[in-house]
């Protein structure tokens, strides 16, 4: 099942298309099932999203909502995702959902791995909706390239949710969902802003080494209907 990929003419359409289709996928859900979840990731390309999606008029409380990874920092951090997760999606309406960060108070990622795995037990799953950004270095979630725990991260027999993540090319030590539970889905979007972010998506999808380009392993699975939506 290869990625279908959209192309729109700037970020404001595509955060609005975006909105559009993960709100109608929530609210399938939400029929059928009583409950949604949606995975989301941070940084700025999707603030342009979080501004629409908050908008739209679904049933709140009944969606959960988590991160794709963290940086093991506090919310009130600059840096922290959840911070911006709560300042941007986690608004009007949408305040009603329940979010489960992947930060906790322990000292590091390793020590805080079991409450944060604890925690995303309450969460729907399989995820409804898992968004995902990229990086120019093709990392995704913090599946970084050169992280010693990535062949961990990536194992398709692996049972963690999620595990502490020393991105070695980036700041901060974080907690990444592993790639088994990104899988563990219904739905995955691929977000992309900019040209160099569609020449590193257009490399990622021909058959290469994983751990030089982590994207490819969610771009070149068959378990997971998986969409990429792009602009300049």
């Amino acid at each position: 099942m290869s990625p279908q990929a959209q192309r729109f003419s700037t970020p404001q359409a595509l955060a609005e298309a975006l909105a559009g289709r993960i709100a109608a996928e929530l609210s399938r859900a939400i029929e059928a099932r009583g409950k949604a979840s949606l995975v989301v990731s941070g940084g700025r390309t999707p603030l342009a999203l979080f501004e629409q999606l908050r908008q739209q008029p679904l049933p709140w409380s009944a969606v959960w909502i988590t991160l794709a990874d963290e940086r093991w920092v506090p919310p009130d951090s600059p840096d922290s995702n959840e911070g911006l997760v709560r300042q941007g999606l986690l608004q009007g309406p949408a305040s009603e959902a329940h979010f489960v960060g992947l930060w906790n108070p322990a000292p590091t990622p390793e020590a805080g791995q079991a409450a944060c795995a604890k925690a995303l037990e309450a969460l729907p799953r399989p995820f409804e909706v898992v968004v995902l950004g990229m990086g120019d270095d093709g990392h995704t979630a913090s599946l970084f390239p050169k992280a010693p725990q990535l062949a961990a991260a990536l194992d398709l027999e692996g049972q963690a949710l999620c595990l502490p993540i020393d991105p070695v090319t980036a700041p901060h030590p974080r907690m990444t969902l592993t790639l088994p539970a990104l899988l563990a889905s219904r739905w995955i979007v691929l977000h992309l802003v900019g040209e160099t972010k569609w020449q590193v998506y257009q490399q990622a999808s021909t058959p290469g080494p994983v751990n030089e380009l982590p994207v490819r392993a969610v771009l070149q699975q068959t378990k997971v209907p998986i969409d990429v939506y792009w602009s300049p």
